[in-house]
């Protein structure tokens, strides 16, 4: 018998086409999970699994889904087309990855699974013409999901096989309960298991348990086979470096990350970690006054826009997007004041957020410049690095009243082990002292109406490129004048000089890392227009101090 230590994707049964897909991705060997999950579901076994976040949670609940699907419809009876899968995201974001990576490894039975994806709210009418078509796959947030079950546009007691629920510490809170948040209209009232059959095979994923998940796996779960994978939440310390850095004030956290960013002792893409979206733009509003270019990933934008920045990110147009995790691991709602935050900010999506299951690719650090406000919610944001075999890196600012909140998270963190996780970081404060003039300077910039100003722009920018708005400004050109021409927002008056490091501020032993710059030597205009004729068209005639020049073809 082959040991099960050795057990690759050829010896699961698995279908020659799934086989194809798995060799076109790359994946030469399964991920700890993918070995351990993937034979039990087969066997048709209810699965509740554990593994930290990037362990290929979704390929190991995916290829199992796919199979069953295929070897039905190979050698089962003729039965009529209907939804057979069912997977519950708690993002909209997560469920665009969930999709895209069910289909990648369908690539050689498209024909045979179909796989939609109804976690947009704004797209409801064409989501009911789709479940009209009963693809055999459905995947969406427990909230579009429910509504589409209430209008009747989705069917699943008399059909439903399979049912996943990925990162269900987050799902049974959203909508897989009756709770508060039904009752204020955060999500539509009622339950999803009401709408399920009484047979089905079911598996639960998540980086955390939590009472949450208990309650799920009473719920949903018949007998279940229970994986805690012997390996930690997070890499170990040869992939993952994790430290901490004591400030004293909130100034010093705003000095800090400039001098790390701007001085490249963090190199390569970073996301900041904060716990407010106020925070977020105050963030990049005092980074864009050093020429640090960021971008916010926020809630309030529609998902087409949030999802395009992700895009960016993993193509290298931003090195630094700052997030925050409020929107999906957010405080319980108290009364009509549904998602406003210590600073009144209004809620985001309830159904975006990135600490959870968003692929960005190649992060090589996180800077946690809030700290988490629950250890589980420093797991998932450490976890957006050091994914697969890549090294990462997280470090966390932590003020002195933040200390104990600081050591709940190492206790968790060391488990049995007991011994430091996050170590000291060693940096010299007063070796950037030159840099607090700069950075007060930045911080005085980046005032509460300059905050207000930049999300408004956002948003201003939105509803002139929104395609759904397109014919409204179509058949009301005077609300697109009137838009176009509002008075200009000024979010914060940028300082040029900010942007540059004086060679003399530079601590020396970090002079090697930083350019100093270099003033151009400004020419006359009669000069620059000839320079520019020149580059333009090096045979085109041009006049310089009164004579003209016709410079002659150099022989080839």
């Amino acid at each position: 018998m082959e040991d099960s230590e050795a057990l690759g994707f050829e010896h699961m049964g698995l279908d020659p086409r799934l086989l194809q897909a798995v060799t076109d991705l790359g994946w030469s060997r399964p991920t700890l999970i993918q070995e351990k999950a993937i034979p039990l579901a087969l066997e048709g076994k209810d699965l509740l699994a554990r593994a930290r976040t990037g362990s290929g949670k979704t390929a190991a609940y995916a290829i199992p889904m796919l199979q069953l699907l295929l070897h039905r419809k190979a050698t089962g009876p003729v039965v009529e087309q209907a939804v057979r899968g069912l997977v519950l995201v708690p993002t909209k974001e997560l469920a665009r990855q969930a999709q895209s990576m069910i289909q990648q490894l369908a690539t050689y039975c498209a024909r045979d699974v179909r796989v939609a994806n109804v976690s947009a709210a704004e797209d409801s009418v064409s989501q009911r013409a789709v479940l009209m078509e009963k693809p055999d796959v459905v995947v969406g947030t427990p909230s579009r999901i429910l509504s589409h079950l209430q209008q009747d546009s989705l069917k699943l007691r008399d059909s439903l096989e399979l049912l996943v629920v990925d990162e269900a510490d987050l799902l049974f809170p959203l909508a897989l309960k009756k709770s508060s948040r039904a009752e204020v209209g955060v999500i539509p009232s009622g339950n999803i298991c009401d709408h399920l059959p009484r047979i089905y095979q079911a598996f639960l994923m998540s980086a955390t348990f939590n009472e949450d998940v208990q309650a799920l796996k009473e719920l949903i779960l018949h007998n279940p086979v229970t994986l805690k994978l012997q390996e930690s939440q997070l890499p170990g310390p040869d992939q993952l470096q994790q430290f901490q850095v004591i400030c004293e004030t909130e100034e010093d956290k705003f000095l800090l990350l400039y001098a790390l960013l701007k001085l490249s002792l963090i190199r390569g893409k970073s996301l900041l970690f904060v716990n407010t979206l106020e925070r977020s733009y105050r963030l990049r509003l005092f980074l864009e006054q050093f020429s640090i270019p960021t971008c916010v990933l926020n809630g309030e934008l529609p998902l087409r826009s949030r999802c395009h920045i992700i895009s960016q990110f993993n193509q290298g147009f931003y090195d630094c997007v700052i997030a925050t995790d409020a929107e999906v691991l957010g405080a319980p709602v108290k009364g009509k004041r549904r998602g406003r935050g210590p600073k009144g900010d209004k809620a985001s999506d309830l159904e975006a957020g990135v600490a959870r299951g968003i692929d960005f690719h190649h992060v090589s650090a996180v800077l946690n410049f809030d700290l988490p406000p629950t250890p589980e919610a420093y797991i998932h944001r450490a976890g957006r690095t050091a994914r697969a075999n890549n090294p990462g890196i997280v470090l966390t600012f932590v003020l002195p009243t933040e200390q104990f909140h600081l050591g709940k998270i190492e206790e968790l963190l060391s488990g049995e082990n007991r011994g430091p996780i996050l170590l000291p970081y060693q940096f010299r404060m007063e070796e950037i002292e030159g840099f607090r003039y700069r950075c007060r300077d930045a911080m005085r910039s980046v005032t509460k109406q300059a905050i207000r100003e930049a999300r408004l722009k956002e948003i201003k920018e939105e509803l002139l490129h929104s395609e759904k708005l397109k014919t409204y400004f179509e058949d009301n050109p005077r609300d697109l004048q009137l838009l176009r021409h509002d008075l200009p927002l000024h979010p914060a008056v940028v300082k040029p000089h900010l942007g540059h490091v004086p060679d003399y501020l530079v601590p020396p032993a970090l002079r090697g890392l930083v350019r100093p710059h270099k003033k151009r030597k400004k020419l006359s205009s009669s000069c620059r227009k000839a320079k520019r004729a020149k580059s333009q068209n090096p045979l085109r005639s041009f006049k310089h101090k009164g004579k003209k020049f016709r410079p002659t073809a150099k022989p080839s």
